[in-house]
């Protein structure tokens, strides 16, 4: 319902009425309940000692209703907009708390009458590493009654899998079968969800917080210490959303002549003011797309000579992922009947394995408007890469291992957008837009003097670099060992001279090394774990903490049961044992993993 004008006469310029008649015009309830509030309590605080250092609206008379916010985040995305749940609920009428899954049994769902979930699928349908234990718990029979809890689901995934949102799907689902009452339909986000996520939870808090009955109720309570919440995240300066501009320094490939992969050191200078990260944070990399890539996608819809069309799609929109989604919208915008065979899952999946969007434009050609084209089109999405230096040894900079992927497929040609972006088509001197994705799961102990054991192969060593630098800047003490893993020693062993270096003085206490194609038999870090079990568990015992970083399906994986069994031999070989006492870690923060 559309609100009236202010009145023309009322005590402001033109200008000022224009403007706040804008503001009005497009303001929720509770916003407006809010700035009610705020304006009385800068009236109540004329005269008083000291200036407002912040001011929250609260209701007067009126209990603060209590709002569970529980997020599963994989890479940090659901964890953050969590937290900025709770920062708006504390604007309004909720006495807001924020649950890592990690950190939760179900059991205690019961206690939270109201309850916003926020939650990412990760791979194929899976929950967040952190809420196996949690989403394992919920789904099981023996998962308590929810009736009486009030709830709504928000849940993020890619339209790259098959298994789009499965994760939240399912929670949101199962809260009902227990007995929960969804307050708010959920919505499942693709990878440009910051605006619907905002507007999804300013809804969804208008739902559970009964401050838009009475906003005349409002007052203001005026804290003059701090507005901090208590255990948030710091938010980082630069964002997906809003980048910071970086310049080349360094574009090294670190494998030798005769290695068959390319691995590059990548070193980026960041003036930006306020540019910073911890150790195990990610840097997110806004890339562009192949510009012959751009041209063939749209040659395929007859646009090809549409050269400010092919720039546009080259900078700004993702052409290399094929989903059911796609293929749906390009079946309904052109009514084409030969695509109503690839409805079937196993079909588009036998059509999209080894395929890009290019290719079904190509092999079902229709020709199509720039319009129509770009709404097939979803935004491109950053890459992230774990950040391999520490900006306390760089400052100002962000160091960067990148695997180059290339393949050739269905005769064609093909590259990772981001790897290929920077092995090809920039040099040094050249610009990039970049962001920092904090992971406060996968960071050094607070205390320098606690060992540390760095498993990792190929560019998983990346967080290691940056975590041995870091403690040689603060004078860390505790222990390091490092396992790494690669094909061959001679053209593979990345970073060799710093590790040696750092051996020698004492920054790096132990290293053993896997190189799988070096003798008959394939040896991988796992098998070099198991060899040094005992020193292993020894270390264990002296308070060391664990950290995995690499292939989830593959290595990271493998080294995972291979911990389970060292954790079990002590235990008579009880491997369910030995997973328990990896959980253990796993909550205390001591086994922690950087997994892709």
């Amino acid at each position: 319902m559309a609100l009236p004008p202010l009145p023309k006469n009322a005590p402001f310029s033109a200008e000022d009425l224009a403007f706040l008649n804008q503001l009005v015009q497009r303001s929720t309830p509770l916003q407006r309940s809010w700035l009610s509030g705020f304006l009385a309590g800068l009236d109540a605080a004329q005269g008083g000692a000291g200036a407002v250092a912040a001011v929250q609206a609260v209701p007067a008379q009126r209990p603060r209703v209590p709002l569970t916010i529980l997020y599963g985040s994989e890479s940090g995305n659901a964890e953050a907009l969590a937290y900025k749940a709770k920062k708006t609920a504390a604007k309004l009428n909720c006495d807001a708390k924020v649950v890592d899954m990690g950190d939760i049994d179900v059991a205690s769902l019961a206690k939270s009458k109201n309850l916003a979930v926020y939650v990412s699928t990760w791979g194929e349908g899976d929950p967040p590493q952190r809420a196996v234990d949690f989403y394992k718990e919920l789904m099981s029979d023996a998962a308590p009654r929810l009736d009486g809890v009030k709830y709504a689901v928000l849940s993020l995934g890619d339209t790259a899998y098959v298994n789009f949102c499965e994760t939240g799907k399912r929670i949101d689902a199962r809260l009902g079968e227990l007995g929960a009452t969804r307050i708010h339909d959920r919505i499942d986000l693709d990878l440009d969800f910051a605006k619907a996520a905002s507007a999804w939870t300013d809804a969804m808090l208008e739902k559970f917080s009964p401050a838009v009955e009475a906003p005349s109720a409002t007052v203001v309570h005026v804290d003059f210490k701090s507005a901090a919440i208590d255990d948030e995240p710091a938010e980082p300066l630069y964002t997906a959303e809003d980048p910071a501009e970086a310049e080349i320094s360094a574009l090294v490939n670190l494998n030798g002549s005769g290695s068959s992969r390319e691995t590059y050191h990548v070193e980026l200078a960041v003036e930006a003011d306020g540019f910073t990260y911890e150790p195990g944070a990610a840097i997110g990399v806004l890339p562009e797309n192949d510009p012959a890539l751009a041209a063939d996608l749209a040659r395929a819809v007859g646009l090809d000579g549409d050269a400010s069309l092919v720039a546009k799609i080259a900078r700004g929109y993702d052409i290399t992922t094929l989903s059911r989604a796609t293929v749906d919208a390009y079946a309904k915008l052109t009514g084409r009947k030969d695509l109503a065979k690839l409805t079937d899952a196993e079909a588009l999946a036998k059509f999209s394995a080894d395929r890009q969007l290019v290719d079904l434009l190509s092999e079902y050609p229709e020709k199509l408007t720039a319009e129509q084209l770009l709404g097939l089109l979803r935004p491109l999405p950053g890459r992230l890469y774990s950040v391999a230096s520490s900006i306390k040894a760089h400052p100002g900079e962000a160091h960067l291992l990148i695997g180059a992927v290339r393949w050739s497929s269905h005769g064609r040609k093909r590259g990772g957008v981001a790897s290929t972006y920077l092995a090809d088509r920039r040099k040094v001197g050249d610009r990039v837009r970049v962001y920092v994705k904090p992971n406060r799961h996968y960071a050094l102990p607070a205390d320098g003097n606690r060992p540390i054991i760095m498993i990792g192969a190929g560019t998983g060593v990346a967080p290691y670099r940056g975590f041995i630098e870091d403690r040689v800047e603060t004078g860390a003490k505790g222990k390091s060992w490092l396992f790494f893993g690669e094909r061959n020693y001679t053209n593979d062993f990345l970073y060799q001279l710093e590790w040696q270096d750092h051996l020698a003085s004492g920054a790096l206490s132990r290293i053993d090394v896997a190189f799988s194609r070096d003798q008959p038999e394939k040896i991988y870090v796992q098998h070099r774990l198991w060899q040094q079990r005992r020193d292993i568990l020894a270390w264990l015992d002296d308070g060391a903490h664990l950290y995995v970083c690499g292939d989830e399906k593959g290595m990271a994986k493998d080294v995972d049961n291979t911990l389970v069994k060292i954790l079990a031999e002590p235990l008579k070989g009880d491997e369910d044992a030995g997973r328990a006492k990896l959980k253990e870690l796993t909550k205390a923060g001591r086994y922690q993993r950087d997994v892709y």
